[in-house]
């Protein structure tokens, strides 16, 4: 009697677990590492048995994240069904398809420019637009995408959550083909069309603002939120600044654990949370007289560390560059910042999205220009 391969008992039982719900459409499989020590035998071994997994179609893999089961035999999902098919479900329309977008908050700093020329090329391509807010919880980004697939939007724009794990509505929409681009947070090794700016050369421009004019010990400021693809690349290019300097970013001068400016904590505690970390970052600095300028990775938190600097005095000591800002209507702009080109990410994401929609599956990652705008005095004022 012919003996069965270890790599394929260990497919077969895997693949068993997945038929009974013993792994969940989402989830994680152990690693190739984890499978050989479990099973005992050689990765190369383990290697094969997840491949037979992937090549059924049972998994996916995602570079540097791992390998996740996105579906089961018996009631095999959308995988083989043309993306249109799963729009046409609940149509809202006979005549005008729907886009629908879901962003995690937006403001004048930055989102209110961006969702405004989303809606107008929707209008432009012939679309409707349905917008929902996740408010940065990634359990209301994956109802809010539940819901617009509900009522047979034909794709989807979306701004990710602050969160390194994908969600398992995002990954089903690419394991199924549904048309969806994201926009402001890449999702690094997941192949999906992504509209927004190489933060991490910008993150440099700026740092680079700062060590050009003689400010050497500059405090970095992030909110205390998962380091999306986004803030990674903005830590990257502050330290390459440094770098090309022949400088080392110390850390110990970052304030790191921010959270008035999350969109969970500021729907839900508002004022509260405002005004323990102002006393927070009051502190800090009155502990850090050494700092000499303050860089903040979104213009809230520029706002708040400008609002404990005059607080303490040092508003004129201390420049605050950010990203982004709320420039007025003749564009006074209270810090210096990094502009994005917030009507391009919107136009250039619905753009792609609708060809994703007429089937064009090429994925595309496209980096739209930034530049540097000063601040001026009369915004200050």
């Amino acid at each position: 009697m012919k003996q069965i391969p270890l790599y394929e008992q260990i497919y077969e039982e895997i693949r068993a677990k997945i038929e009974e719900r013993g792994y969940q459409v989402g989830d994680r499989l152990p690693s190739e590492k984890e499978l050989s020590e479990q099973y005992h035998v050689s990765r190369i071994t383990s290697k094969k048995a997840v491949e037979l997994l992937a090549e059924e179609g049972l998994v996916t893999r995602i570079p540097g994240k791992g390998t996740f089961v996105i579906e089961h035999q018996e009631t095999p999902k959308a995988l083989e069904v043309p993306a249109g098919n799963i729009a046409e479900k609940k149509p809202l329309s006979d005549h005008t398809p729907v886009i629908g977008v879901v962003l995690d908050g937006f403001g004048a700093d930055f989102g209110c420019q961006m969702l405004g020329s989303i809606e107008m090329e929707c209008r432009n391509q012939g679309f409707g637009m349905m917008l929902i807010c996740s408010y940065g919880r990634k359990d209301g980004e994956a109802a809010g995408i539940e819901r617009l697939r509900e009522l047979g939007v034909s794709g989807i724009i979306i701004m990710c959550v602050h969160d390194e794990n994908y969600s398992e509505s995002i990954l089903e929409m690419v394991v199924q083909h549904f048309p969806v681009v994201t926009i402001d947070r890449q999702l690094k090794g997941v192949p999906i069309s992504f509209v927004g700016t190489d933060n991490e050369a910008a993150s440099r421009d700026l740092a680079r603002y700062l060590l050009d004019r003689g400010y050497r010990k500059t405090c970095f400021v992030k909110p205390h939120a998962a380091e999306t693809s986004t803030l990674k690349e903005r830590i990257r290019g502050f330290k390459k600044a440094y770098n090309e300097y022949g400088l080392f970013a110390d850390e110990s001068l970052w304030i790191t654990d921010i959270r008035a400016t999350l969109p969970a904590y500021h729907q839900y505690r508002g004022e509260q949370q405002l005004a323990e970390d102002e006393e927070k970052i009051i502190e800090f600095i009155q502990e850090h007289p050494e700092i000499d300028s303050y860089f903040a990775v979104e213009y809230s938190l520029a706002r708040i560390v400008y609002t404990c600097l005059r607080k303490l005095g040092l508003q004129e000591k201390c420049p605050v560059v950010c990203f982004d800002g709320s420039d007025n209507i003749v564009h006074e702009s209270m810090f210096t910042h990094v502009k994005q080109n917030e009507k391009e990410i919107g136009s250039l994401s619905v753009r792609i999205l609708a060809d994703e929609i007429r089937g064009d599956d090429e994925v595309k990652t496209v980096l739209v220009p930034y530049h540097i705008r000063e601040m001026t005095k009369g915004a200050m004022e």
